[in-house]
């Protein structure tokens, strides 16, 4: 089946006037935000853009100077961007107002940037976490947290750019950058909300069900855009307060997540009648389990847990790809080395996993 990179092919001899902007140009844009661009794409203090085309070139400069490496989180990261700026419908979009925001004491992980389109809009995407235990940290203290810091930087960021930016906004991101996309638009302002088109949340988590009530959700939920993969997992969790489109992807289990691996049909993305019952029954579990722990015992949960990956020497969740044998070995004696109240945390939230599990077991057979 096509992907964006097939997408990239047919239609990157057509600027956004001749082919208006649709949802593939979205998850392209959305990916293109974790590019690790620094030094590339100007600040939001700069004036200037920088087009896709020209931050190519010096993209290629810098990759082939001796012992610089630029960093991604996906592997196709690199073809992505030399894809782009080789098409017409690409090459001359600007790229500026980059950010990328980083601070383990504050548990932060944020970066954004913008991009003008031939059809006169800006996108404001919004990078998703990172492959770092931090980054998804800060995801998981969404079960605990009202407003995590990046939702803050998301508004902040919003606010500073829109003022400089002529013509209507796109809004979006992947995963946690979705997230971000609908907490901004939400909390930027009315000014700011009216020259918002479309906001696109790619299989990304919700929020809880005070911010799906409030005014601000209210203002701009007819203008969210959800797309999950069928057997989404991050997508479902949390409430959405609003329909999704299910989308056909060509991996299975976690890694639907990617992108990359969703199908793409001329102008549009695949879309599918609706889940699988794996992500009904994941979806179902963890909402129970989630709701059966008040947030006092959800932070209990998320913070030991983070520190005892820590003390096993787990940075990244690409750590989880090496030996298993050595892996379990760095995680048990991190487990045996904290006290045994920590211990019986960890005891007593698994299990009440597996009893939500059990409760939603009937779901796999529905």
């Amino acid at each position: 089946m096509a992907c964006m990179f097939d997408y990239i092919k047919w239609r990157g001899d057509l600027d956004f006037k001749e082919s208006p902007f649709n949802a593939v140009d979205n998850i392209i844009f959305s990916q293109l935000a974790y590019l690790t661009l620094d030094g590339i794409v100007p600040s939001p203090g700069e004036k200037e853009g920088i087009s896709i085309d020209l931050a190519v070139r010096i993209y290629n400069e810098k990759s082939s100077q001796p012992g610089f490496k630029l960093s991604s989180i996906f592997k196709e990261d690199h073809d992505l961007i030399r894809a782009l700026g080789s098409s017409k419908r690409f090459g001359n979009c600007q790229l500026f107002g980059y950010v990328n925001h980083v601070d383990e004491v504050e548990e932060i992980q944020f970066s954004a940037l913008c991009v003008y389109t031939s059809d006169d809009h800006c996108f404001v995407a919004y990078r998703g976490t990172d492959s770092s235990l931090l980054g998804w940290k800060e995801d998981f203290n969404m079960c605990f947290l009202d407003v995590i810091p990046s939702q803050l930087d998301a508004v902040a960021y919003l606010q500073t750019m829109a003022p400089m930016i002529n013509g209507p906004l796109r809004v979006g991101g992947h995963s946690k950058g979705g997230n971000l996309a609908i907490y901004a638009a939400s909390k930027c302002g009315k000014n700011i909300q009216k020259r918002i088109t479309t906001i696109y949340s790619n299989d990304a988590p919700g929020f809880n069900k005070e911010f799906i009530c409030s005014d601000g959700f209210k203002a701009i939920k007819d203008k969210i855009k959800t797309y999950v993969p069928q057997s989404s997992i991050i997508g479902m969790f949390m409430e959405h307060g609003a329909d999704y489109n299910v989308i056909r992807s060509n991996e299975s289990g976690f890694m639907q997540h990617n992108l990359y691996s969703w199908d793409v049909e001329y102008d549009d993305l695949v879309h599918m009648e609706k889940s699988t019952v794996t992500s009904k029954f994941i979806n179902n579990t963890v909402r129970e389990w989630v709701s059966n722990l008040d947030k006092e015992k959800r932070e209990e949960f998320i913070e030991v847990l983070y520190h005892i990956l820590n003390s096993a020497d787990i940075k990244s969740v690409n750590d989880f790809g090496s030996s298993w044998l050595s892996l379990a070995s760095r995680v048990f004696r991190s487990l045996n080395a904290v006290e045994e109240s920590k211990r019986k945390i960890i005891s007593r939230t698994l299990k009440e996993l597996i009893r939500s599990a059990g409760n939603n077991f009937e779901t796999l057979f529905k």
